[in-house]
């Protein structure tokens, strides 16, 4: 694991279409900023296991807890740059 130091606004850049920004730092809370082409899957840590319970299961047509939790989050990191 590579572990770097990073202040706001500066960012890191993975392979050749992937930038991380850090947004904001508050307390223990850091704020990213994660632009990668659509066919990137980013999915939370801790959301991991359930996005890949349910694509083991399958999708019953109806969005996953997972699906929906990272739904409302793209809209809430959407607004954090207005």
């Amino acid at each position: 694991m590579l572990v770097l130091s990073r202040k706001e606004g500066e960012k890191l850049v993975i392979g050749d279409n992937v930038v991380i920004t850090i947004n904001r730092i508050a307390g223990n809370r850091v704020a990213v900023g994660i632009e990668a082409p659509r066919d990137v899957s980013i999915v939370r840590g801790e959301l991991k296991p359930q996005v890949n319970q349910s694509k083991k299961t399958g999708s019953s047509g109806s969005p996953s807890a997972a699906a929906s939790m990272l739904q409302s989050d793209i809209a809430v990191a959407s607004q954090l740059d207005r």
